[in-house]
C-alpha cells in the first residue's frame, strides 16, 4: 500500500449534468468535473480546442545571441559540437539540432559523455577532445547551466559555447556567448516548464527565423514528444502543443529510427500515447545512456539506413531487457536492507557495487514502496554519486541547496536530481536532508496523499467508456491521467509475471470481472490473497491481445476493503456526524423498501403485547430480517427508524445501549418517499451530498 490516503474529488451534479447534455460520456464527464471543468465550451477547449501557438523564441532571455552565433558558424562553414544529456531529453534535443544543423549545411559533431566514465555535463576532457576534431562552438542542449569552470576551459581553448538548458540555475552563469534556461531569474518567457529538447526546438526555430517556425516543429514534433513525455515535464500550455502534435506524427512516424524502435517495442500496431512513450518508448532509448552507450540511440535516430536501424533497435532492446535485470537486482538488496534497518522519512543508501547508471530508477521504485523521497548513492574510492527521486511534491533541489555544503557539486529538478558526496560525509547528509524534509513538510505529516478523480462502479468500465478518456491526451504533469477508485473487489485469483516483478489481479465487483496489473508489488508482501476484498485506486486503460480489446486497470494503489458491515457502519457514522456522503457511500446506506416493510411488520409483532420495544438495533435487525429472508444491516435499521420517526410513525429514543421504540397510532396514509432523510440520500446518489 503506497498512500496512507486517497483524496476523492467531490462529484459535482451540475457540471455532470451539464456535460452529459453536451454529449460528454459519463466517465469522461465525471473525470472533467473534477479537475475544474464544469462547462461544454471549457471541455471542448480541452478536448478538441487549437494548440497553443507557440511564444516567439526570442522571447527567451539570450535566444537572439544564441541564434545569431549559431548562424555565424553556419556562414562560416564551422565545425560545431552539439552537446547532450545521456537521458532521453537530451538524447532527443541531440539528434534534433544535429540534424537540423545538418540540413542547413552545417558540419556538426553530436557529442553525449559517457554516464560510467565522464559523468553529467561537459567536462573538461571532452571539451579538449572537440577541440581536437576541429570544433571551435560548442552548442549545450539539456545541460551546462552550471558549468562555470568547464565553459571557461572551453573559451580558453579557442573554443565559443552557447548554452540551452532547462534545470535550476544556481547564483552564477557560465560566461559564455549565450545562455538560454527558462528557469533564469531575469528570463521573460512564460515557458518556464520546458524541457531540454523544447529549448533545443526554439533554439531551431530561432534560427531558420520566424517564416519557417511551423515547418521545424512540423518536422521535429516527434523528438521534441518523446524528450518531453520522458523528462516529466508540465503537459500544459506549450508542452502540451508539442506532445499532442508529436503523438499524431508518431502514430505515422516518418523517422526511420523511431519507426523502428515503434515496431521493436511491439507498439506498431497500438496508438501511441503518453503513457506508451513513458512506459515503453523512453525506458529502451534511456537504457542506452544508463548502460554507457548513449551513442547507439543517437545513431539510431539519425540513421537513413534501415538494415542499421533494425540492428540498432534490436540492440536497444536487448540493453533494457539487461538494464532490468540489473535494476531488479539492486532493487532487492535495498527491500532487504531496508527490512533489516527500516528508515523514516527518506530513504538513503549507498553501495560501492551499485551500477550508477540505474540507481536513479532504483530510487523511483523506492518512493513509490515507501511512500517517501529516495537517495541512492554509488560508492567509488571514498566518492559517491548519488541520484534522488521526489515523492509528494518535495522540491529535491531546494533540499540538496540547503546540503550545499555537504556537497562537491548538485543540479537537476524540484522532482529529480543528482549529486556528489564524499563518502565520510553521507553520515551527515542523511540527517540534514531528513531535518529538511521535517521542516518542508512540517513534523509529522504524511507527505502524500493519492488524488483520485471519481469513485465508479464496475458496470461503468466499458471498452467504450475507458476509451473516450483518451481525449484527455496527452496527460502527464498538470493534466494527469485519470484515476479511479473502485470499492470492495473480490480477489478471484493473482500470480506473479514479468519474471515476478508485476503482481496480475483478477477481481470481480458485483458481477462485472476485472483485470487488474500492479507493477513493482508482490502479493504475498502486500498480504493479498484469493477471497480477500480490495478498495483499488488505479489508471483505466484498454488492453489489446490477439486483436481483442478488453478494460484493464493499471493499480496505483490498493487497500484491504472493509466488510459490508464495518462499511455500513462507517458510512452511518459519517452521516450523523453531518458529513457528505459519496454516491457509493449514499447507495450503501439507502433503505429499500422491503426493508421498511419487514421493519414495520416485526415492530408490529413485538409491540402488539407491551406496546414498546426496548433492544438494540443488531438484534431488531435480525428479527426485521426474518421477516424478509434477507440480511438486514443494523445501520440501515436505524437509519429505517429515524425515518420512521421522521414521518411520525414511532416514538423513537436512542441511547448507548440501543432504542426504544413505540407505536404511534396514525389514521392518515404515510407516505415515506417524501422524507427529508432519504431525500437527501436520492440526492446524494445523484451526485450530492447529503448531510444529516
Amino acid at each position: 500500500m503506497k498512500y496512507e490516503k486517497w483524496t476523492v474529488a467531490p462529484p459535482d451534479p451540475a457540471a455532470l449534468a451539464a456535460l452529459e447534455e453536451a454529449g460528454i460520456s459519463p466517465l469522461l464527464a465525471a473525470v472533467l468535473s473534477a479537475r475544474g471543468v464544469r462547462v461544454p465550451q471549457e471541455a471542448r477547449a480541452l478536448l478538441e480546442g487549437g494548440e497553443t501557438a507557440l511564444e516567439d523564441p526570442l522571447a527567451l532571455k539570450d535566444m537572439a545571441q544564441a541564434a545569431g552565433r549559431v548562424r555565424l558558424a553556419l556562414e562560416r562553414g564551422e565545425t560545431i559540437a552539439v552537446y547532450g544529456d545521456y537521458d532521453v531529453d537530451g538524447i532527443t534535443a541531440t539528434c534534433l539540432l544535429t540534424d537540423f544543423l545538418r540540413r542547413k549545411g552545417g558540419a556538426v559533431i553530436p557529442y553525449i559523455p559517457d554516464r560510467l566514465e565522464e559523468g553529467y555535463g561537459l567536462n573538461r576532457e571532452a571539451v579538449t577532445a572537440l577541440k581536437e576534431q576541429g570544433a571551435s562552438l560548442i552548442v549545450t542542449v539539456d545541460c551546462g547551466i552550471t558549468a562555470l569552470e568547464e565553459t571557461a576551459w572551453a573559451r580558453s581553448l579557442g573554443i565559443d559555447v552557447v548554452i540551452t538548458d532547462h534545470h535550476e540555475c544556481k547564483s552564477g552563469l557560465p560566461a559564455a556567448q549565450a545562455v538560454v534556461d527558462p528557469r533564469r531569474s531575469d528570463c521573460p518567457s512564460a515557458c518556464k516548464g520546458l524541457a531540454g529538447v523544447g529549448v533545443a526546438l526554439k533554439l531551431a526555430m530561432a534560427i531558420n527565423g520566424p517564416e519557417g517556425d511551423g515547418d521545424v516543429l512540423a518536422e521535429y514534433c516527434d523528438l521534441a514528444a518523446v524528450g518531453t513525455v520522458a523528462d516529466v515535464m508540465p503537459m500544459t500550455g506549450e508542452n502540451r502543443t508539442i506532445v499532442r502534435l508529436g503523438l499524431e506524427e508518431l502514430s505515422h512516424p516518418r523517422r526511420l529510427g523511431l519507426a523502428l524502435l515503434i515496431r521493436e517495442a511491439g507498439l506498431e500496431e497500438k496508438a501511441i500515447t503518453a503513457t506508451s512513450i513513458g512506459y515503453t518508448l523512453a525506458p529502451r532509448i534511456n537504457a542506452s545512456g544508463r548502460m554507457g552507450r548513449a551513442q547507439m540511440a543517437v545513431e539510431l535516430l539519425l540513421t537513413r539506413d534501415r538494415e542499421r536501424g533494425e540492428q540498432l533497435a534490436q540492440e536497444l532492446c536487448a540493453l533494457n531487457r539487461e538494464r532490468q535485470t540489473i535494476e531488479g537486482e539492486i532493487f532487492r538488496q535495498c527491500v532487504d536492507r531496508l527490512d533489516r534497518a527500516p528508515q523514516k522519512g527518506a530513504v538513503l543508501l549507498a553501495d560501492p557495487e551499485w551500477h550508477q547508471g540505474v540507481v536513479g530508477i532504483v530510487a523511483s521504485r523506492l518512493t513509490e514502496r515507501y511512500g517517501c523521497p529516495a537517495f541512492m548513492i554509488c560508492l567509488d574510492h571514498g566518492m559517491g554519486k548519488g541520484s534522488c527521486r521526489s515523492w509528494g511534491g518535495v522540491n529535491l533541489f531546494e533540499r540538496l541547496a540547503e546540503c550545499s555544503d555537504l556537497l562537491e557539486g548538485f543540479g537537476g529538478h524540484a522532482l529529480a536530481a543528482g549529486f556528489t558526496v564524499r563518502e565520510e560525509n553521507i553520515p551527515l547528509l542523511s540527517r540534514r536532508l531528513r531535518e529538511g524534509l521535517e521542516r518542508a513538510l512540517g513534523a509529522g505529516a504524511s507527505p502524500a496523499a493519492l488524488e483520485a478523480d471519481a469513485e465508479v462502479e464496475a458496470r461503468e468500465l466499458t471498452v467504450e467508456a475507458v476509451a473516450d478518456l483518451d481525449r484527455l491526451e496527452p496527460c502527464g504533469t498538470g493534466n494527469p491521467r485519470p484515476v479511479l477508485v473502485l470499492r470492495g473487489a473480490l480477489i478471484q485469483s493473482m500470480s506473479q509475471v514479468g519474471r515476478g516483478r508485476h503482481l496480475k489481479l483478477r477481481l470481480e465487483s458485483k458481477g462485472t470481472p476485472l483485470d487488474a496489473i500492479f507493477f513493482s508489488a508482490d502479493g504475498a508482501e502486500l498480504g493479498l490473497a484469493p477471497g480477500g476484498r480490495v478498495d483499488v485506486a488505479f489508471y483505466p486503460q484498454i488492453n489489446e491481445f490477439r486483436g481483442t480489446r478488453s478494460v484493464q486497470l493499471q493499480v496505483a494503489d490498493l487497500h484491504p476493503a472493509p466488510t459490508r458491515a464495518q462499511a455500513e457502519r462507517a458510512v452511518y457514522e459519517k452521516y450523523r456526524r453531518g458529513e457528505g456522503l459519496t454516491p457509493a457511500e449514499a447507495r450503501l446506506l439507502m433503505p429499500s423498501r422491503a426493508e421498511f416493510v419487514g421493519l414495520w411488520r416485526y415492530l408490529q409483532r413485538r409491540c402488539a403485547g407491551l406496546g414498546r420495544v426496548e433492544d438494540t438495533a443488531s438484534r431488531i435487525a435480525r428479527g426485521a430480517s426474518r421477516a424478509t429472508g434477507q440480511r438486514e444491516a443494523a445501520e440501515r435499521v436505524l437509519l429505517c427508524l429515524e425515518v420512521l420517526a421522521e414521518r411520525g410513525l414511532i416514538d423513537l429514543e436512542t441511547g448507548p445501549q440501543g432504542v426504544a421504540v413505540s407505536l404511534r397510532q396514525v389514521e392518515r396514509k404515510v407516505d415515506l418517499e417524501a422524507s427529508p432523510i432519504l431525500g437527501r440520500l436520492r440526492q446524494a446518489i445523484r451526485g450530492g451530498s447529503a448531510e444529516a
